[in-house]
């Protein structure tokens, strides 16, 4: 198998440093060209699935535009320009939560679209969290601290109660993890 040659990158859409729309011209293996193939850019973000010395696990209750409803979510957030994903993601615990971790893992990087971009996911489980601050978050939306054991987290999981993939992903590549 041979990937597609990116051919040429038009910008259609720079609407700020959250979203880029392009057009670009792909070459397939077989000598095919598809001259409007769209490509979207937005920032790489970080997803940590926390867990307290305790074992309980970290998440918010929270209502997401997109989603119109309440949802339960892991700690999130885009990674800053030249910042390393590690480091954002025990930043982004740190804000969000107050909460610092001793154990890191990685549970990997994902594309969030295959054929369209749309910026890459790093996951990870972090483990012996321990709270060491009152949470500065900046986030727009009105958000509730949950401690959850893992009981209640994988029937949350298993009940739909995290409504985006990426979240959803990273609770149960933290779970499998956790079970090894």
């Amino acid at each position: 198998m041979q990937p597609w040659k990116t051919l040429s990158r038009n910008l259609i859409l720079n609407h700020s440093k959250y979203l880029t729309v392009e057009n670009h011209a792909v070459e397939l293996p077989d000598g095919h060209v598809i001259s409007d193939w769209p490509w979207l850019i937005t920032p790489d973000y970080i997803i940590v699935t926390a867990v307290t010395e305790d074992n309980e696990f970290l998440c918010f209750r929270q209502i997401k535009y997109a989603i119109g409803d309440i949802t339960l979510a892991p700690v999130g957030g885009y990674i800053e320009p030249g910042e390393e994903p590690l480091i954002a993601a025990q930043r982004e615990l740190l804000e969000e939560t107050g909460y610092e971790a001793s154990d890191w893992t990685n549970l990997g990087q994902y594309i969030v679209d295959a054929n369209r971009g749309v910026g890459t996911g790093y996951l990870y489980l972090a483990r012996g969290a321990r709270q060491v601050a009152e949470a500065n978050a900046d986030d727009l939306e009105e958000q509730q601290l949950l401690r959850l054991s893992p009981t209640e987290i994988e029937a949350a999981l298993i009940a739909n109660e995290f409504k985006v993939l990426p979240w959803a992903t990273a609770v149960a590549l933290a779970l499998l993890h956790i079970r090894r």
